[in-house]
């Protein structure tokens, strides 16, 4: 077979396939035509193909091309490219469209058939939120109300937080005491579970402290608190109520007859806040321990609640812990605690008062003509000269039990004025001296004092740089005198030499139960002179605090071998935390711990 082509480029395009064998001629011509106008016309013409095999082929393409109806070249214008192949076999093309037709066919039902399977039994995949829930363009959307608008996964958390409400609900329904601080329920909690309190006749202390309640939420109470008068004790410390909240809840407090104790810390209320508590203080009679540390009530503040003092008749304990009140708040202070006979805990940590303002104070509390048990006045930059008024109110007090003038700065000066005031005192039981500056010349005034008074039996030291005398001169009259059951001197610099001698003081003592020596260089000597101390039976010491003292092994090992050869020993709590103790000193104190319990049946509490 020997077949021709040919092509001709012109301002009308022609090109003419022809394929001859001894058969069948083959004829394909494909014409173009353009005009100005740029309009083109496509003339297509086909000749039928011939399945013979061909034993030779000739293709031959010329190509003319003229502009303006010449030509631009005559005999270089026109290439010819021939292509010849002999005896080149290839498949006829009828015999290939033969089987290339068919498994087309077959490839093409197959995509139509998977295609109707798949959209019949796939079912249709889940478009996201986001896509599903943008409107078309044009469209409207209203909402009726009660339509939840929660996903799937949001849904599924209201209705665990509404399952946790219902839990909370039977439990004010349930139990006397019901602590719910923490849970972070917010207002609209607290709506859905102060209905429960409404004629509840079980619950007598509930807690709804650090909950994220605003002064919205506290609306809640209106109409349930008047009603319910087995309600002795509600915590809302923690959440950020602020003045309108306070004034809200003391609009509902007025009328109820139940909540005797009303704990109102870190509520984040001021002076207005304090105003309305003490015009609730004047009408309510029931309320005896109200709580309002941490808030920002200053010296207005002060003034309205000493105001409330002199008209209340039944409240026994106020906090105002860390507030701020500062000289004129406790001159404020002094005037309505002069009129009042009910109060008996006066709370006042952290309000600056300083001398000028504790001197007022006492001035007020001497002309008080009730029984003060507690007075608090710890962290309020108190010195020598406001110590010694302090001093001089404790001495004629009869009915006072704990004075707590930790982190002030009264130093020795101050120390022995308070020492001289407890040899006169019969009453005091619970004396706070820590972190004053006391050396172990005011330290030595106190033990004086503890020969002579049994009266005293917590004794707080610490954090003064009493150093080994101040040790020495205590542990001389504790050995064989006084009642102190509690002494805590942790902080205070006494070493290996003042270990040895309370050690030598547990000996002969039989009134401490609890003993604290944190952090004062014990070290390995010192721990070693306790131990010597703990092989000795000690019927009274029960807590031993050695934490932060720098104890290593050598030291543990002591104390492991003192408790396994005491057969009586009465110990049952031991800190050795922040030690430097490795897993060898650990595990004899454990094993020595075993041993205890298995001699005694008693259990020995151990701290790393």
């Amino acid at each position: 077979m020997v077949s021709t082509s040919a092509l001709s480029l012109s301002s009308h395009l022609e090109i003419s396939f022809a394929f001859r064998s001894k058969h069948t001629t083959q004829l394909w011509t494909l014409s173009s035509t353009n005009s100005s106008s740029l309009r083109r016309s496509r003339h297509f013409t086909l000749v039928t193909f011939n399945s013979e095999p061909l034993s030779s082929r000739k293709f031959e393409i010329r190509a003319a091309a003229a502009g303006g109806g010449s030509s631009r070249r005559t005999g270089s214008s026109r290439r010819v490219y021939q292509e010849s192949q002999a005896q080149t076999p290839i498949a006829p093309v009828t015999q290939a469209a033969s089987y290339i037709l068919p498994a087309g066919a077959f490839v093409i039902a197959t995509f139509v058939l998977w295609k109707l399977v798949e959209k019949i039994l796939v079912p249709k995949s889940a478009k996201s939120v986001a896509e599903e829930d943008k409107p078309a363009s044009g469209e409207k959307w209203s909402f009726s109300q009660g339509i939840n608008f929660l996903s799937p996964s949001g849904a599924k958390v209201e209705r665990e937080s509404r399952m946790r409400l219902n839990d909370f609900a039977r439990e004010l329904r349930s139990f006397s005491s019901i602590d719910m601080s923490g849970r972070n329920f917010g207002d609209e909690g607290l709506f859905f579970l102060a209905e429960s309190l409404a004629y509840n006749q079980t619950a007598e202390e509930v807690s709804f402290a650090a909950n994220g309640i605003t002064a919205k939420g506290i609306m809640a109470f209106d109409g349930i608190l008047q009603s319910n008068i087995a309600l002795k004790s509600l915590n809302l410390s923690g959440n950020s109520i602020g003045d309108e909240g306070v004034k809200c809840l003391c609009d509902i407090l007025v009328k109820n007859s139940g909540i005797q104790k009303l704990q109102l810390s870190s509520s984040a209320f001021g002076d207005e806040g304090a105003k309305a508590i003490a015009e609730m203080l004047k009408k309510n009679s029931t309320l005896r321990i109200i709580e309002l540390n941490n808030n920002l009530i200053d010296y207005s503040g002060f003034s309205s609640l000493a105001g409330a003092l002199l008209e209340n008749k039944t409240i026994l304990s106020i906090y105002l812990n860390g507030n701020y009140g500062g000289p004129l708040g406790a001159s404020a202070l002094a005037k309505g605690l002069e009129g009042n006979k009910s109060l008996r805990e006066l709370y006042l940590q952290g309000n600056s008062f300083g001398d000028e303002g504790v001197i007022a104070l006492m001035s007020g509390l001497s002309s008080h003509k009730g029984k003060l048990t507690v007075l608090d006045l710890a962290n309020n930059s108190i010195g020598a000269r406001g110590a010694s008024h302090v001093a001089e109110y404790i001495k004629k007090s009869k009915s006072l039990l704990l004075i707590n003038l930790y982190m002030n700065d009264i130093g020795d000066e101050g120390a022995e004025k308070v020492a001289e005031a407890l040899k006169d005192n019969r009453s005091v039981t619970n004396v706070d001296l820590g972190g004053n500056d006391i050396h172990a010349k005011g330290i030595s005034a106190i033990a004086r004092v503890l020969k002579d008074n049994s009266v005293i039996s917590a004794l707080e030291i610490g954090y003064n740089p009493i150093g080994p005398d101040g040790a020495k001169a205590l542990a001389e009259v504790l050995k064989f005198h006084g009642n102190v059951k509690d002494l805590m001197l942790g902080w205070c610099q006494i070493g290996a030499t003042g270990a040895e001698d309370i050690a030598d003081m547990l000996r002969y003592n039989s009134t401490i139960s609890s003993l604290d020596l944190r952090a004062n260089g014990l070290r390995d000597e010192g721990a070693i002179c306790l131990a010597r101390s703990l092989k000795v039976v000690n019927e009274s010491l029960v807590s031993l605090n050695l934490g932060f003292n720098e104890i290593r092994d050598e030291g543990a090992f002591a104390i492991a071998q003192a408790l396994k050869s005491n057969e009586d020993v009465r110990l049952t709590s031991l800190n050795l935390m922040n030690n430097f103790l490795t897993k060898l000193g650990q595990s004899a104190i454990t094993d020595a711990s075993d041993h205890v319990f298995e001699m005694n049946e008693k259990e020995l509490t151990i701290v790393f």
